[in-house]
């Protein structure tokens, strides 16, 4: 049984999976035990949503939004089944409470493949897992997890509250509840029409029994391009973010980081930097296990007054034990493992070694990738007022429940005494799952206690001290017969494990001790057969801190395993598309992907030069991930000095029922020009256990002028939706390289990609 067909299984038969869902039902999601900031005369119907006297709906969102449309998305789930007016409808964050925990991330995050590991060991440990973070409590955005881990309980709270609006109506009318209809925010029957708001007192006090959900053929905002809700205030500049905080008589706050991994302070000039104008304090940090180092912090009436009292310390810094540190050496020591060290095996189906032993053929190459800072746009920052018996924190956070307990810990109180005050994140990328901020604008504040502090880092700070996505090597072969078949595949890579390293730092203590399959997701849970497929990791440890980035383990692994799904096809002597298309025989919804996007973008017709004359070539990538799949075609030429120019990338994508298409494809773009950003010139590079880039200026994401046309198609399907925030980034590398290659005949096996000059030879795409 394939995974989908597992998923429609248990939506509708209850199968293992999903049997977590019926013995701790959903409606137990309803009503929590924290109170929502609400309008005021906004009555809650539940935990997920309230309604005024005046109709206006309030959803109550547990997701963080950053940007990736998750609130406009939520909120047309709970209204398509309230059935209020869209007109109406507005979004507040909801409080930390165990309601809102996020099942489907870790679920998710299980070592097990997608379609094929779907036996009742399994069935019942992803039950066991889902039932138990539940219940323990993790309440966090990321995994491009927050639609499908709201599809189910966001449509019963909104259908949970229609019922009650129309229970009441039909009590007032003496009719029964099937000779009402709902719609706008209106309860019609033969006996009149009453307003939602008219209803709502008395609705609160009803608990309805029997609540149905709208079969998808009667949706009436699902499925429909949407605007996002709060985009009218990020253009306006209206939007608060968590830089935006001011809180009365907020100070602000700047840190001298350490120059190198592991350095501590040893000397400062404290009185230097308070004879600066406007410094109020100068704090020692000792540094935590949540990811914030020894430092030294100036506590100051404005930001730019605390910088300069940074600059006034002049900090003496110990001996970095990990000064002898280069990217030289690291990749070395990586490409050193990724050959020599079998690892963990993630995967392991038929005798893929020995398929290589008795190929006739052998192709044995090497991929690495870099370091990458995620660099959101609006910098990291936490405000935080610490007092003898409460603590208040203002932050834009992916993870409250990890927030809520470091600023517990480190303040010294329960975490009851703990207000969080979600905000709007101006960009994440899986930075925002780290606590190291919060818990150290915590230590500050707790220095000044009853003070409101802003901690704000420089660009600088968090490119030199955040943590990386890790650099990773892989090593591919695949042994081909005399007929020019694939006989097996064997992936081995290298390099730190990123869910592990943030598991240890948040305290996910469950995750520390078991497989990481962010290490190597992106190739053994692919959906192409060959008769014996091995993949394996070896994890390092080096000084560098890792974590979540956008995609994680697949962002790096589709390069290497999609580019060397191309270099498969240029060795058996056949076209990049038939080839895939030969591989996915058993998988008609990745097949009818492929036919998609290779049609939308003329898949083997002559590709003209480019305005300027120069040849363009197009390249295919496939990649599903977070159960969503993604194909790309990307347009490239080169410029002068071999400078690489993606022209257009056409994109399809199955990610089950299109929520809101508008939304989807904003995070298709989104995902190809973050993408591409990495592909074309990201890289964190270290020298003597420092790291060489800052800003934006040496961390080159891409411009405007460089962004492409973006043609994006989203397949037509009634299958529960998936995630979208991540699948669009996979493929585009491996997309970008493989139009290289038929560009120029040259295969780039490094990421950030680089043509050697002189490589362009104007090869017929």
């Amino acid at each position: 049984m394939r995974r989908r067909t597992f998923l429609l299984a248990g939506l509708g038969a209850g199968s293992a999976l999903f049997l977590g869902w019926s013995l701790v039902p959903p409606r137990q999601r309803l009503r929590g035990s924290a109170t929502p900031a609400l309008p005021a005369g906004a009555i809650a119907l539940n935990g997920w949503l309230a309604i005024a006297p005046d109709d206006t709906v309030t959803i109550i969102a547990p997701k963080a939004e950053m940007g990736q449309g998750v609130h406009t998305a939520l909120a047309m789930l709970i209204a398509e089944e309230l059935g209020c007016d869209w007109a109406k409808v507005s979004v507040r964050y909801s409080p930390v409470d165990a309601i809102y925990n996020n099942v489907a991330a870790i679920v998710d995050g299980l070592p097990f493949h997608p379609d094929l590991d779907d036996n009742a060991g399994v069935r019942a440990l992803r039950w066991l897992t889902a039932k138990t973070i539940r219940e323990a409590g993790v309440m966090m955005t990321g995994g491009s997890s927050s639609v499908r881990d709201c599809w189910e309980i966001a449509r019963v709270a909104g259908a949970t509250a229609r019922t009650a609006l129309v229970q009441v109506a039909a009590q007032r009318w003496n009719v029964a509840p099937a000779a009402c209809t709902v719609a706008n925010g209106v309860i019609t029957s033969a006996k009149g029409t009453l307003r939602f708001g008219e209803l709502v007192t008395e609705a609160a006090a009803v608990k309805p029994a029997d609540v149905t959900l709208k079969a998808p053929g009667a949706f009436t905002l699902i499925g429909k391009d949407r605007p996002r809700l709060e985009g009218r205030d990020k253009v306006t500049g209206a939007a608060t973010f968590g830089i935006d905080v001011r809180v009365p008589g907020l100070k602000y706050a700047a840190v001298a980081m350490p120059p190198a991994f592991g350095s501590t302070p040893l000397r400062y000039d404290q009185a230097a930097a308070m004879a600066k104008p406007g410094v109020r304090a100068v704090v020692a940090l000792p540094g935590s296990d949540c990811g914030d180092p020894p430092a030294v912090a100036v506590v100051a009436d404005g930001w730019w007054q605390a910088r300069q009292g940074v600059a006034a310390l002049n900090v003496q810094w110990s001996l970095s034990p990990a000064g002898a540190l280069s990217t030289p050496g690291l990749m070395e020591t990586l490409r050193s493992q990724a050959l020599t060290d079998d690892g963990l095996p993630m995967r392991s189906s038929g005798d893929a070694m020995g398929a290589l032993a008795a190929a006739d053929r052998v192709v044995d190459v090497v991929y690495d990738a870099p370091y990458l800072a995620h660099a959101p746009m609006e910098p990291m920052n936490a405000t935080v007022r610490v007092t003898a018996d409460a603590v208040e924190c203002w932050v834009g956070t992916q993870v409250p429940t990890f927030a809520v307990k470091a600023l517990a810990r480190i303040a010294g109180v329960s975490e009851e005494q703990v207000t969080l005050h979600q905000q709007l994140l101006g960009g994440a990328f899986g930075r925002r799952l780290e606590v190291d901020v919060i818990a150290q604008c915590t230590a500050i504040a707790k220095a000044v206690p009853g003070t409101p502090v802003q901690l704000l880092y420089a660009r600088e700070d968090d490119t030199r001290h955040a943590p990386y996505r890790p650099a990773t090597v892989a090593r591919l072969r695949a042994g081909i017969n005399a007929a020019g078949a694939i006989t097996g595949v064997v992936a081995h890579s290298a390099g730190q494990a990123p869910f592990r390293e943030l598991s240890r730092r948040v305290r996910l203590i469950w995750t520390e001790n078991g497989p990481d399959r962010t290490t190597s997701e992106g190739t053994w849970d692919q959906p192409y057969e060959f008769p014996a497929l091995r993949a394996s990791h070896a994890d390092c440890a080096f000084p560098v801190p890792v974590g979540s980035w956008r995609a994680v383990g697949h962002s790096h692994q589709a390069f290497f395993f999609e580019s060397f799904i191309d270099e498969l096809a240029a060795a058996t002597m056949q076209d990049p598309l038939a080839f895939r298309l030969s591989l996915l025989t058993r998988h008609p919804r990745a097949t009818a992907v492929l036919k998609a996007v290779a049609e939308r973008a003329g898949w083997g017709t002559p590709l003209a030069a480019g305005e300027d004359g120069r040849p363009r070539a197009r390249g295919l990538a496939l990649h599903m991930a977070f159960g969503t799949t993604v194909a790309q075609i990307a347009e490239v030429s080169l410029g002068e000095n071999e400078r690489i120019r993606v022209h257009r990338v056409t994109c399809a994508v199955d990610c089950g029922l299109a929520v809101n298409p508008n939304g989807i494809r904003q995070q298709m773009e989104s995902g190809i020009i973050f993408g591409l950003s990495a592909a074309l010139g990201g890289a964190i590079t270290i020298d003597q256990g420092r790291v060489r880039e800052g800003n934006f200026d040496t961390l080159q994401p891409l411009r405007i002028a460089d962004t492409p046309i973006i043609d994006t198609i989203i397949m037509p399907s009634s299958a529960p939706p998936t995630g979208v925030g991540e699948p669009g980034l996979p493929p585009i590398a491996p997309a970008v390289a493989n139009a290289l290659f038929v560009l120029t005949g040259t295969r780039l096996r490094s990421l950030p990609l680089r043509v050697p000059s002189g490589q362009l030879v104007g090869r017929a795409p």
